[in-house]
C-alpha cells in the first residue's frame, strides 16, 4: 500500500506544555466514511475529534484505480491534512482515520509505525483498521503470535488484531474481524475498511463510544456526534455494545458476534472526554455536565461571591453550579486559546511557569472575593495547587474547589492515560487530607450517587448493577486484565 514519503520519517516531537501532564487523556478517536471525497471528509471529522488525541493522525483511503493509500503524520490534523497535495494522494469513496494519544505501546513514540490506521494485505484483499480503547490481553496475544511466526511492525496493542485476522480461517474480511475480536479482551471501538465495505464495531460492554451517521447517499462512523456536524451529516444512532455494522454503498447489515454482556459505558466520557456539543446515550453532553454542576451545588454548597470554571472542561458544570446555588458566574480564569504546545523549548524556567502558559487569572474580578473554582477532576493535584496559588496571588480572599467527578482513586485499564495508582492524589488521601494538601479553604467532590443521578439514574448507583464503567472512582472493574491480576485488583462480574 503506497504511503506518502513524508510519513516514513520520524518527526521531532514538540513537548506538551507542563499543564497537560496533570490531565487524564483519551487514547484516540476514529472516523470513517463511504461516499464521495471520502478522505476530505475524514480529515474534517478528525479535526472535530482532535481533543481525543493530539500526538498523531492518519488516514487510509481506497479507490478502484489507485488501490489503498495511506498518510500518517505526527501532530495536529490541521497541520497536515489541509494540504491539497497530500489530500490528492488519498483518492476514493472509502476512507478511515485516526487521531492518537498513546497509552499502549511506546508512550510518546517517534515511530511512524505506531500511528494508525493499520493496514494488512490478506489473501482475501486488503483491509485497514483504526482502534479506540485498550486490548487488555495484548501482551499474552503478542507473545503467542510471535511464537507462531508473526512479525510485528509496531509497539501498539492494536496491531494484534491485524495478525489475528491473518491467521483466521474466515471466508470474508468481516468474518475475520469477528474471529479476531472474539480472542481479544478489553475495550474497543473499531472502524475498519475493505475495498468495498466500511465496518464499525464495539466491544460487548460498549466501554468506548461509536456513532453512525448519514450524509447524502453515504454513511459515516465516528467516535462522537460532533464530527457529524462539521461535515453536515445526520446522526442516525449509536452502534450498540457488542454490535458490528458492515456498510456498503447500498446499506448496512448488523451482526452480534459476541455473547451478551451488561453495557458498561465509560462514565468519564460524560465528565470530561467527549466534547460538550456531542450526544451520548441519547442526551447532550453539555446538558449532562450542567446537571452535574447543579447536583454538586446541592451536595456541597458553600457561601461565596463568584463561581468560576477552570477552563474549558469545567465550564458547563460551573454554569450549572452557579444557577443552582444562585451565586454569580464569572470567567475568573482566562485560557490562552493559542497555546496547545510550547512555542519554545521548555527550559527549566519555562517548565516552572507551568499553568501560567495556558491560564491567567482575571484579577479585577477575583480581588477580595470568595471564589469557588469548578473543575472536572483532580488527578495528581499539581495543577490544582498552581491554580489555587494564582487565584490567591490575584487577591482572592478565599478559594474553594468543587469537583464535577468523584475522587479519581484507581487507574484506567481501558484506553485512558492514567498515572499509576500511587500517583493519584485520591488513592492515598481522604477529602480533608486533599484539601490540606491543595491549600484551599474547602474541597468537595460530587458523590458517585450524585454523578449517576446527573446522567439519568434518579436513584443513584445500584451497587449490584452499575450502569456504567466507573472503575476509576469505585475500583470495580468490569473487565479483568493481566495487570490487574498481578496487582491483586478485583473485577466485577461481566
Amino acid at each position: 500500500m503506497p504511503e506518502t514519503p513524508e510519513g516514513h520519517s520520524p518527526a521531532k516531537r514538540i513537548p506538551a506544555i507542563p499543564f497537560d501532564d496533570d490531565r487524564l487523556r483519551e487514547e484516540c478517536g476514529v472516523f470513517g466514511i463511504i461516499g464521495p471525497e471520502a478522505a476530505n471528509f475524514v480529515a474534517l471529522g478528525l479535526h472535530a475529534l482532535q481533543h481525543r488525541g493530539q500526538e498523531a493522525c492518519g488516514i487510509v483511503s481506497h479507490s478502484p484505480e489507485a488501490g489503498f493509500n495511506s498518510a500518517r503524520r505526527f501532530g495536529y490534523v490541521r497541520d497536515h491534512f489541509t494540504r491539497t497535495s497530500l489530500m490528492e494522494s488519498l483518492p476514493g469513496t472509502l476512507a478511515i482515520g485516526h487521531v492518537r494519544y498513546s497509552t499502549a505501546g511506546t508512550k510518546g513514540s517517534t515511530a511512524i509505525r505506531d500511528v494508525q490506521p493499520f493496514f494488512g494485505e490478506f489473501s482475501l484483499g486488503g483491509a485497514a483498521i483504526a482502534h479506540n480503547g485498550n486490548i487488555t490481553n495484548a501482551i499474552g496475544l503478542r507473545r503467542e503470535l510471535v511464537n507462531r511466526g508473526s512479525i510485528f511492525q509496531s509497539s501498539t496493542d492494536s496491531e494484534c488484531i491485524i495478525h489475528l485476522m491473518a491467521r483466521s480461517r474466515g471466508r470474508t474480511i468481516p468474518e475475520r474481524i469477528m474471529d479476531a475480536l472474539r480472542q481479544v479482551e478489553g475495550a474497543f471501538s473499531i472502524v475498519a475498511m475493505t475495498r468495498t465495505k466500511l465496518i464499525g464495531l464495539r466491544d460487548p460492554h460498549g466501554v468506548r463510544p461509536l456513532m453512525l451517521g448519514r450524509i447524502g447517499d453515504g454513511w459515516t462512523l465516528s467516535s462522537e456526534t460532533c464530527a457529524f456536524d462539521i461535515i453536515g451529516a445526520e446522526f442516525v444512532r449509536e452502534i450498540e455494545p457488542g454490535e458490528m455494522l458492515v456498510i456498503t454503498e447500498t446499506g448496512f447489515e448488523s451482526f452480534r458476534p459476541f455473547g451478551k454482556r451488561r453495557p458498561r459505558f465509560c462514565l468519564f466520557e460524560y465528565v470530561y472526554f467527549s466534547r460538550p456539543d456531542s450526544i451520548l446515550g441519547g442526551q447532550s453532553v453539555y446538558t449532562t455536565r450542567h446537571r452535574i454542576g447543579a447536583e454538586l451545588a446541592r451536595e456541597a454548597h458553600v457561601d461565596a461571591d463568584l463561581i468560576c470554571p477552570v477552563p474549558d472542561s469545567g465550564t458547563p458544570a460551573a454554569i450549572g453550579y452557579s444557577q443552582a446555588s444562585r451565586i454569580p458566574y464569572a470567567m475568573g480564569i482566562i485560557r490562552n486559546q493559542y497555546v496547545g504546545r510550547t512555542f519554545i523549548e521548555p527550559t527549566d524556567q519555562i517548565r516552572n511557569m507551568g499553568v501560567r502558559l495556558k491560564l491567567n487569572v482575571n484579577r479585577a474580578l477575583v480581588r477580595d472575593k470568595r471564589v469557588v473554582l469548578v473543575d472536572d477532576s483532580v488527578v495528581r493535584g499539581t495543577t490544582s495547587r498552581k491554580i489555587k496559588d494564582m487565584v490567591i496571588d490575584a487577591g482572592a480572599r478565599e478559594v474553594h474547589f468543587r469537583i464535577a467527578s468523584p475522587p479519581t482513586a484507581w487507574p484506567c485499564f481501558y484506553g485512558v492515560d492514567t498515572p499509576q495508582r500511587d500517583m493519584l492524589l485520591a488513592a492515598g488521601m481522604n477529602e480533608d487530607e486533599m484539601r490540606e494538601h491543595l491549600g484551599v479553604d474547602s474541597l468537595r467532590f460530587i458523590s458517585l450517587d450524585g454523578l449517576y443521578r446527573a446522567v439519568g439514574q434518579p436513584n443513584g448507583r445500584d451497587p449490584g448493577r452499575p450502569q456504567y464503567c466507573d472503575a476509576c472512582f469505585s475500583g470495580e472493574y468490569p473487565i479483568r486484565t493481566p495487570k490487574m491480576i498481578e496487582d491483586g485488583v478485583k473485577a466485577t462480574a461481566a
